[in-house]
């Protein structure tokens, strides 16, 4: 595993705020009556994955570490219903990029606790 001294420098964080940008993004163009609704409910989602892999990644506890990083998947499976949504209301036109940029942190989550869960065996 390779050295990190922040959260910043961990790619899936890295992925994980660039999902967030491209949701605000995304959400400037929704109707004015979705911004205290969806727009407000996407965001939160998304941010929260970024949010948790950063608290996750200063815990010193595997547990509670590995936690945190849980909640981000959940986060994730949150954002990949809004795209369904959003898309099926006409909000969005193409869902693809950021259907690709969901599965591509799940990924890069799944395997940063893979090898957290597999430094406890070493």
């Amino acid at each position: 595993m390779v050295k990190t001294n922040t959260f910043q420098d961990l790619i899936v964080w890295q992925k994980a705020h660039l999902f967030v940008l491209s949701i605000y993004k995304v959400t400037k163009t929704f109707p004015k009556e979705e911004t205290y609704e969806l727009t407000s409910q996407f965001i939160r989602a998304a941010t929260s994955i970024a949010a948790n892999i950063a608290e996750g990644y200063k815990k010193k506890g595997i547990k509670d570490k590995l936690r945190f990083f849980y909640i981000a998947q959940g986060s994730l499976k949150e954002c990949r219903y809004y795209i369904i949504l959003c898309n099926d209301l006409n909000y969005i036109n193409n869902s693809d990029e950021l259907n690709k940029t969901i599965i591509e942190v799940s990924k890069l989550l799944n395997g940063y606790c893979k090898t957290i869960l597999n430094s406890l065996k070493a």
